[in-house]
């Protein structure tokens, strides 16, 4: 069976868990898989090495060589407890100080230029995977297995120029099945997620879950059988189990329910992780990292028989409701596209959308983006418009594809939110009919979760 395993910063978060990954993958190779692993950066990495480069941004020369070590000690004791060869561990230990050689080469140089650019901010970002790659390569070439590791770049990753976006390009599919294909039978091959390289070979970055992305991106290229994610949770459920201690694990789950839940705040998937798999049918598994004989979940292609009507229920937080209203609105084209326009060009992500009436809209958006929403409408509008917002406030979507073409579902939904007296604040109901989402203040989410996973029996889901 031809897998891509990714692996996140959690589950490589130190050496006893890089030993642990090595030993699960020495046990996949051995019975014969073909196996491409896809690595995050060390838990914490990513988020450590922004902060520095906002830092080195103020001039700040002073908190580089702190970070440089501590940076080294992390990933060095890492390999210290996963690699036991002298030789192996040798080799790791040099591409891990060249690595940070060469950041700390960069990072010098924003602090005397005084500029960040968002090409070199995605350098950066990019050498947690670049220094995770050796480490769990050598964890492996330690126990036994065969093994290389690449750059996203090196693997065959091509994208546009977007930095911090980036997206891939037709051709790196075909590249990632020349490079990776031929060590598939004899090795298994690391590869640094969340990262790729333009047409000029600059280092980019593929945003927000990017390592999933990468998985999905490479399972393509080498026509894999499955894509696997490992993470900590057992897959993905019908809720929260902080919030319903008797959420279940989901066995299937439909592309686009998936897609879905990932857009409506189930943190385990992101939206884009699924586009290239569903496009060439690969299904993607979630399983644990720490549980590996657990089935997990597995995302599929629509199917009837996999079909409930309600499959899971998701939240979303630290979100603001704005509305937007005007009598001027009334009768009068181009107001709506003008506000999301002006949205689109501050970066604002709008996350649902209601419209009650001609003379209003009401949307939601990210908490950190309230301040910079408000001033780029009234720098669009001036006093022709009055802007409300609340704060305070969680979405509840009910997500299933059974919910398509079933009548009575929402009147199930205000019914049982009804009678645990939760005031819903907006409503909103994708166009797929495969969600309908609530806002309701924060103080009643958990009553709102459990009443609709109790509504509609998700305890009881197969």
């Amino acid at each position: 069976m031809k897998i891509v395993m990714k692996f996140g910063g959690t589950s490589i978060g130190n050496g006893e868990k890089i030993k642990h990954v090595s030993s699960l993958l020495k046990s996949y190779f051995d019975f014969g898989h073909k196996v491409v692993v896809v690595t995050s950066a060390l838990e914490g990495v990513t988020d450590s090495l922004l902060e520095t480069s906002n830092a080195c941004l103020a001039g700040k020369f002073s908190a580089i060589p702190e970070f440089i070590e501590k940076i080294r000690k992390k990933h060095i004791d890492a390999a210290n407890i996963s690699i036991k060869d002298p030789e192996i561990l040798g080799e790791v230990i040099g591409h891990l100080n060249g690595g940070l050689d060469e950041l700390e080469k960069i990072m010098l140089g924003i602090c005397y230029l005084g500029e960040l650019t968002p090409r070199s901010k995605d350098n950066i970002s990019s050498f947690g995977e670049r220094l995770a790659a050796p480490v769990i390569s050598g964890a492996l070439r330690s126990a036994g297995v065969p093994s290389t590791f690449y750059t996203g770049g090196d693997a065959g990753i091509v994208t546009t120029s977007v930095y911090g976006n980036a997206r891939p390009l037709l051709k790196s599919y075909e590249n990632i099945n020349r490079i990776l294909s031929p060590g598939l039978e004899n090795s298994v091959q690391i590869v640094t997620g969340f990262i790729g390289v333009n047409e000029s070979g600059n280092i980019t970055t593929l945003g927000r879950s990017g390592s999933d992305y990468s998985a999905s991106i490479i399972g393509v290229g080498i026509k894999a059988d499955e894509i696997w994610l490992w993470k900590e949770v057992d897959g993905i459920m019908t809720a929260n189990p902080k919030i319903v201690k008797s959420a279940k694990t989901l066995k299937f789950i439909s592309y686009k329910e998936a897609m879905e839940l990932a857009s409506l705040g189930a943190e385990v998937l992101h939206p884009r992780t699924i586009e290239p798999a569903m496009q060439y049918n690969i299904p993607v598994r979630v399983k644990s990292t720490f549980k590996p004989d657990f089935d997990g979940t597995l995302v599929v292609a629509e199917d009837n028989k996999f079909k409930n009507v309600v499959k899971s229920i998701s939240t979303i937080s630290k979100i603001s409701l704005v509305n937007v209203s005007s009598v001027e609105m009334v009768g009068t084209s181009g107001h709506i596209g003008k506000l999301f326009t002006a949205l689109a060009e501050n970066n604002i992500s709008v996350r649902l959308v209601s419209q009650g009436s001609e003379s209003s809209i009401s949307f939601i958006i990210n908490d950190v983006d309230k301040i910079k929403a408000l001033n780029a409408i009234e720098s669009e509008f001036g006093g022709n418009i009055n802007i409300e917002y609340r704060n305070n406030i969680n979405v509840v979507a009910v997500v299933g594809a059974g919910m398509a073409g079933t009548p009575g579902v929402a009147r199930r939904v205000f019914t049982a939110l009804g009678k645990q007296n939760i005031n819903i604040i907006m409503i909103s109901q994708g166009s797929s009919e495969y969600n309908i989402s609530c806002v309701v203040d924060s103080s009643d989410t958990a009553k709102a979760v459990g009443a609709l996973h109790s509504e509609f029996e998700l305890d009881k889901i197969e």
